[in-house]
């Protein structure tokens, strides 16, 4: 009885983690990174809303929160917390899996576009 708890607590974690849709909506009627819409090549235009270098400030932090989240949680389970479960660490160590891959899934592709960006012929 208690494996069938588990199992299904952990079911629910799983899918609570799955990324919902539209998660990233515009911001102040501006696009999805913050920006408004672009009228020109040489005009100068105000940004209503966080800069890239925020955005990516953010999202490293997030995947800091994650990691450091797992690793309390381990320690917490080592130490013998009885509020920890090893379902518990097995899916904080998960969440910062996934959120470490996709960090450097992003990173890989933003070196890749810098690298075609300056290839370009000017």
């Amino acid at each position: 009885m208690s494996n069938n708890v588990d199992i299904n607590r952990v079911l629910m974690e799983i899918r609570a983690f799955k990324p919902q849709p539209n998660t990233m909506q515009p911001l102040n009627g501006s696009d999805a990174i913050g920006r408004d819409s672009v009228q020109g090549v040489g005009n100068t235009q105000n940004v209503n809303g966080p800069r890239f270098n925020e955005l990516l400030e953010h999202a490293v932090n997030k995947v800091n929160d994650v990691q450091q989240a797992s690793g309390a949680t381990q320690k917490a389970y080592i130490n013998g917390d009885p509020n920890v479960g090893i379902t518990d660490v097995m899916i904080a160590s998960q969440k910062a899996g996934v959120a470490f891959d996709s960090a450097m899934t992003v990173r890989n592709r933003f070196v890749e576009a810098y690298k075609d960006i300056m290839s370009m012929p000017v």
